[in-house]
Order: C-alpha cells, then sequence, then structure tokens
C-alpha cells in the first residue's frame, strides 16, 4: 500500500509540473540582439545641388565607413542613389567576408550626380528593399545622407505636394515596419534644410545629424550605431601629430566585447600599431585585426580582444589633428524574470529581477556587473507619465521594487548600463484596475468537512489499472513537455475600432519546450486574456500545432479553420485570431 501511495504521489508531482509548464517561459524579448546583425540601406542624393552641398562626396565617404565598422559577417546592407528618381540601387547583400564589403565600396564609387531631387523618391525605394529581402531576426534601419532640398524637373508634373504625401505615406510604412531613419544633412554650401531631414528621423524613432566636414564622420556613424544597437561611445582623446609614435590608451572593459571599432580621423596619412595588454605587438592587418582605409579615414576592427589595457600607437603629419572615436559591440542582451502575477492593487509591491544573457545562457561574470547600474522605468499608460526608481546591483542579477501608485495600467522594462554600452528590455504590462490581487477563500462558517485527499486511496485490481493508465499519459505529457520547438512567430495585432495596427513583434521560439499559450506571447495582456486557451505545440519536420479551445475565430487564407482539432502550421503559413471580447485581431506568420 505505501509503495501504491508513492506511485501516486509522484504521478501528481510529475502531473502538476506538467501543468505548470505553460505558465514557465524564458524572460521577455532581448531589446538588442546577441550578434548585432543589421539590414540596412544607405540612400544617397546623388543630385546637381550636392556639387555645392556635398563636394568633397562626404556622402560617400560615410556610407563606405558604414559599411567598414559593421561585422564581417551576418548584416545585409542595401544602396539606393536617387535623383528625382531612382538612379542606381543595389538590393540587400548578405555580407559574408570583406570581399563583399569591397563590392559595396566599389559600387558607392561609381556613382555619379544627376540633375533634379526627390529625397521621397529615395525613402521610399528603401523601404521597399528592406520589405523585399530584410531578415526578421536582423535590426532593420534607414540611412539617408541629403541637403534636405528638393528641386523638382516641372515636365514630370511633380510637385512639392506630392513630394510632401508620398514623404508621409512612406514615413507611416517605416513606423508600421519599426524601421528608424537616421539622416545626416551635408552642408557644406550653408544650404542645409535641416528641419525637413530632423523631421523624417524624429517621426520614426531615428535621429538626425548635420556636417560639412569629412572629420565629423567617426562621431556621426558612432553615434547612429550607439543608438541603433544600444552602444555607448568610449571617448578617447584627439592627438595632435608631433612626427612620431604617439601612445593611446584602449581599454577593453571585459571578455563579453564581441568587437572594438577604432575609426581614426586624419586629414593626413597615419600609421598605426597595436600592442595588446600582455605587452606583445598585434599585427595590423591580423586574423583578428582588420584594417580599411579609405581618403579620410582609417578603422581598425578588434575581433574577440582580450580585457584590459591596448595601446594604440599613432604616428601622423606633424601639427596635424587626429580624432578618435572607439565603439564596443557586446555579446549581451538583458532579461527579466517573468512576474508571478499582472493583477495588482494599488500600493501593492511588485518586484522585479533582470539579469545579462550572453550566448543564450544567463551571464555569470560578476565582474560584468560590477561597473553596472540599472532602473526601472515605469510607464503609467493612463497619463503617459515615465519614471526612473533605482534598482539594486546584486552581483550578478539587478533587484527592485515598484510600489504601484494608482489604479492605472503600467508598462515596465528595465534598463541597465555602463560606460560603454546599455541593455533595455522588452515592457511588461501590469494592471491595478481589476480589484485586489493575492486574496484567499477561506471554508464558510460551520463548514467543517475535510479537503478531499490529494492521493486517492486505490483499492483493487481495477484501481492499480487506472493509476497505470494514468502514469502512462503523465509520462506521455512530460515527454511532450520536454519536447523543444524551433523557428519564430511574427505577431501583429490591429485594433478594428480605429484600423491602428502594431509594428511586427518576432517572438523566438527555440526557449520554449512542451507548450506555449499565445497569451504568453502577448506578454499577459489582461484584455487579451482570452487567448490563454490558444495553445501552440511542437510538431514534427519543423512545423508547430496549433489548438484552438478558446472562443476566437481562427482563419487561415481568408477561411476560418477549426483549430479546436488542431492546427498544423509550416514556414510561411500566416493565420488570423479575431477576439471575442475586444475588438482586435491578431495576425501571426511562423517562420523557420
Amino acid at each position: 500500500m505505501n509503495r501504491l501511495r508513492r506511485i501516486s504521489l509522484q504521478i501528481i508531482a510529475v502531473s502538476a509540473a506538467v501543468l505548470l509548464l505553460p505558465f514557465i517561459s524564458l524572460s521577455p524579448v532581448h531589446a538588442g540582439q546577441d550578434t548585432s546583425q543589421i539590414d540596412a540601406v544607405l540612400v544617397l542624393d546623388v543630385s546637381k545641388s550636392m556639387s555645392t552641398s556635398d563636394p568633397g562626396k562626404i556622402g560617400n565617404e560615410a556610407m563606405k565607413m558604414f559599411i567598414d565598422m559593421l561585422s564581417e559577417q551576418g548584416n545585409q546592407v542595401g544602396i539606393v542613389a536617387y535623383t528625382d528618381q531612382i538612379e542606381r540601387e543595389k538590393a540587400l547583400l548578405n555580407i559574408k567576408s570583406s570581399a563583399d564589403k569591397k563590392n559595396l565600396k566599389s559600387f558607392i564609387d561609381q556613382l555619379n550626380r544627376g540633375a533634379y531631387t526627390d529625397i521621397s523618391v529615395g525613402v521610399k525605394e528603401a523601404i521597399q528593399i528592406l520589405d523585399d529581402g530584410a531578415d526578421p531576426n536582423h535590426e532593420p534601419m534607414i540611412i539617408v545622407l541629403a541637403d534636405g532640398n528638393n528641386d523638382f524637373n516641372a515636365s514630370t508634373g511633380r510637385t512639392q505636394a506630392k513630394s510632401d504625401a508620398d514623404m508621409d505615406k512612406a514615413i507611416k510604412e517605416a513606423n508600421d515596419s519599426g524601421v528608424p531613419i537616421y539622416t545626416i544633412g551635408l552642408n557644406a554650401n550653408g544650404k542645409l534644410n535641416e528641419a525637413a531631414l530632423a523631421r523624417i528621423s524624429d517621426l520614426t524613432g531615428g535621429k538626425s545629424f548635420a556636417t560639412a566636414s569629412a572629420d565629423d564622420l567617426p562621431n556621426i556613424l558612432s553615434e547612429i550605431f550607439a543608438s541603433h544597437l544600444e552602444l555607448n561611445v568610449v571617448p578617447v582623446d584627439s592627438i595632435t601629430a608631433d612626427g612620431s609614435y604617439q601612445n593611446v590608451k584602449i581599454s577593453v572593459p571585459n571578455a563579453n566585447v564581441l568587437e572594438a571599432n577604432i575609426s581614426i580621423m586624419s586629414a593626413k596619412p597615419v600609421e598605426a600599431k597595436l600592442v595588446d595588454p600582455s605587452g606583445s605587438s598585434i599585427a595590423i592587418p591580423s586574423d583578428n585585426v582588420l584594417l580599411s582605409k579609405s581618403k579620410s579615414y582609417t578603422l581598425l576592427k578588434l575581433l574577440k580582444p582580450s580585457e584590459g589595457d591596448w595601446t594604440l600607437q599613432i604616428k601622423g603629419v606633424k601639427r596635424d589633428k587626429i580624432d578618435i572615436n572607439l565603439v564596443f559591440n557586446y555579446d549581451l542582451t538583458l532579461a527579466i524574470d517573468p512576474l508571478a502575477s499582472t493583477t495588482y492593487s494599488q500600493g501593492d509591491k511588485v518586484p522585479f529581477s533582470s539579469y545579462l544573457v550572453s550566448g543564450g545562457k544567463k551571464l555569470e561574470d560578476k565582474t560584468q556587473y560590477s561597473n553596472m547600474s540599472a532602473v526601472l522605468l515605469v510607464k503609467d499608460l493612463d497619463t503617459g507619465t515615465t519614471q526612473e526608481f533605482p534598482m539594486e546591483n546584486a552581483g550578478d542579477h539587478f533587484e527592485g521594487t515598484y510600489k504601484v501608485a494608482e489604479k492605472h495600467d503600467y508598462e515596465i522594462r528595465v534598463k541597465a548600463k555602463e560606460a560603454s554600452f546599455f541593455r533595455e528590455t522588452d515592457p511588461v504590462t501590469i494592471t491595478a484596475k481589476a480589484g485586489t490581487s493575492g486574496q484567499t477563500t477561506t471554508q464558510p462558517a460551520g463548514n467543517d468537512k475535510k479537503p478531499f485527499p490529494v492521493v486517492p486511496v486505490i483499492l483493487g485490481v481495477a484501481g492499480l489499472a487506472v493509476l497505470l493508465v494514468a502514469a502512462y499519459y503523465v509520462l506521455k505529457l512530460l515527454k511532450q513537455a520536454n519536447r523543444g520547438f524551433v523557428g519564430q512567430l511574427v505577431i501583429e495585432i490591429r485594433d478594428e475600432n480605429t484600423g491602428d495596427k502594431t509594428s511586427p513583434q518576432y517572438k523566438k521560439l527555440s526557449a520554449f519546450k512542451g507548450k506555449l499559450l499565445l497569451h504568453q506571447l502577448l506578454q499577459l495582456a489582461p484584455e487579451l486574456k482570452e487567448t490563454d486557451k490558444v495553445v501552440f505545440k511542437p510538431g514534427s519536420n519543423d512545423r508547430i500545432v496549433l489548438h484552438n479551445g478558446s472562443t476566437c475565430t481562427v482563419e487561415k487564407s481568408g477561411r476560418a479553420v477549426d483549430a479546436s482539432r488542431d492546427l498544423e502550421m509550416k514556414s510561411g503559413d500566416r493565420i488570423t485570431v479575431t477576439l471575442a471580447q475586444v475588438d482586435k485581431t491578431i495576425f501571426i506568420e511562423y517562420l523557420v
């Protein structure tokens, strides 16, 4: 009898674990990608006005320098050269080697200048290039280099009004797709239309810059990298050359640095040497040190550099000013532990824990945390205001608590930073509008019945047979629970009342096992709670299976399907989930 009791307890324990699996998930999606892979389209005004706005072809140099700053593998770059029409373009090229970078830079060197100008033409084509070839796992971006001034050919019928309408449409498409547009205004003749370029960047979440000199390129491009990849530019003192080698200290803060980009800008030729933290001289170029040169810059890329103080030795022409910029790229993301609940009461204290992830695993290196600080960014969704609350550095993670101030909805994320980079988590949403949390129930007065026993008493052979069948199904469920997913889901939500549609959210599935609730992928948003019965399970041959136990309607190819009997999805399949309780539609695409 004791043996049967132990078996029953084991089955119940396993069953409980299986039942809890849907509520065990990875931390929310990272704010930055582990390898910082980018899909970028570089857009250059090659009209006649650029002959005076950019006589030295700074725009060309900026594009080439941007390409050199990218990693040697994994990024994609496209190019658009425009006037009032597309003069030349290059679709997204997957960079796999230095030869691919050389290919792109040669294309830039061959660009010629044309007649008129319509900036909306270039931006619109850049968005189309991303639509046609962007990798959903990469970070998309557009960089526009122009003077911001339009000059129309009257014979074509183009007007400023038509151009503005096309630009507004392009900006909306960029926003809908989550594509920031960075602008670099070229201003050699002092006629830069800075406001027009700033508007494009402001409305798409990018940044706008202006320059009349190639000397500014390292700062500008470093700022773009820093903004887009959640990095900080590390200040390095400028030097005035004295004709001999001068030492510049380059400090690599820890072992998590993937790359160190050292850009050297000088009007005259420079020579460079490199000494690692052990005092050994490192050849330039070599396996772990890449060298790129152009007429206006020299760029060194250190791959997986050793932690410690490096020495960069620079020799320039006497009295020449040499500017040096340093940007690190990290194999780090920031994760946040799932909350125990998403519903709280005013005055409740909500604990948060956040940590760094490297190579898909929690970072255990306490030295990385030692110089970092973190804050909770709490946005009140009812008022639109955001507050910061400091978090404690616990050595290998960050801890913090937010006391719910009002009966409002809140969006909360963690931001951690140090001198050379920062990271943010994706937001989690909580609500304090739905009553109290953490309530417990009690037995009615006078009810002295004992609770139903957790472990049933099994008598006879029939009872034993039931137990064995239960054990079989528990083991089957446990096996399913350990089965992993592949690929990712692309999710968009449309508000049927306004027609507004969210930007695509890419949810990697590799960290989940067993089964996954759609509600989890929607960050347990209270208004979308009916999706907690829309379940994904791993399928065979790199597929997933959707089971709909909710009142939501599931459609595929425009037709409603009975997903209560399971719907298998292969890579490229798209479905829509129409909610019954709120006027929202969820668009889902499965990609492997």
